[in-house]
């Protein structure tokens, strides 16, 4: 392993990580309804998985799921499900448009924050993208036959970045949720996100496996 190759695939994967995708979408959703705490809980959820199918991978795992194709497309559509679930519940959110007072108990509610990791959890860890990146492009930065321990940093150093850009979005949604949580801003936002939420499951349940 060259210490050049981990700087660019750092730098590719930055450049990855600032795309909006469905972890974005649950991230906003989850801190727009529940707060900071619920947001945090949601990106470390997104990062936990991360680091699980990053593992996986430096362990051989992926692998083993990608070459099992009845294993491989239930757990596509698993996500595929999950996605459309969420999505369907802030499409009825925004059109219901019945929200708890900002400095209400809705965000520090008991079961508030495993809601939020549960989310950003089973949002990544079934996206089979998400290993699939980790299997296709590794060897392209660490060649073939790359030792276990290098696999392993480079992908969680990706799961490291992840996590840094969620946390770093929920700081600055918390921050405007004053603006971002009045009636009408939240409503769109929340159709905003539901649609987006759809999009990613009907993209991946119309891409090639």
């Amino acid at each position: 392993m060259s210490w050049s190759a981990y700087a660019s695939f750092l730098a590719f994967a930055a450049v990855l990580t600032v795309v909006p995708g469905p972890d974005f979408a649950v991230v906003t959703r989850n801190t727009l309804s529940g707060g900071r705490r619920r947001g945090w809980w949601s990106a470390l959820g997104v990062g936990c998985s991360n680091a699980v199918q990053g593992t996986a991978a430096a362990a051989g795992l992926g692998a083993v799921l990608l070459r099992v194709e009845p294993l491989f497309h239930a757990v596509r559509w698993a996500g595929i499900g999950y996605l459309v679930v969420l999505g369907v519940q802030s499409l009825r959110s925004a059109v219901a448009g019945r929200y708890p007072a900002l400095d209400g108990p809705g965000g520090a509610a008991s079961g508030a924050a495993l809601a939020g990791w549960r989310q950003g959890f089973l949002t990544n860890i079934t996206t089979p993208k998400v290993l699939v990146f980790y299997l296709a492009v590794l060897p392209q930065f660490l060649g073939p036959g790359a030792a276990v321990p290098a696999i392993a940093l480079f992908a969680l150093s990706h799961a490291v970045l992840g996590l840094v850009y969620l946390a770093g979005l929920v700081a600055v949604l918390h921050r405007a949720r004053r603006v971002l949580s009045r009636r009408p801003v939240r409503r769109g936002l929340d159709a905003l996100t539901g649609t987006a939420l759809l999009g990613f499951g009907v993209r991946l349940a119309t891409e090639r496996a």
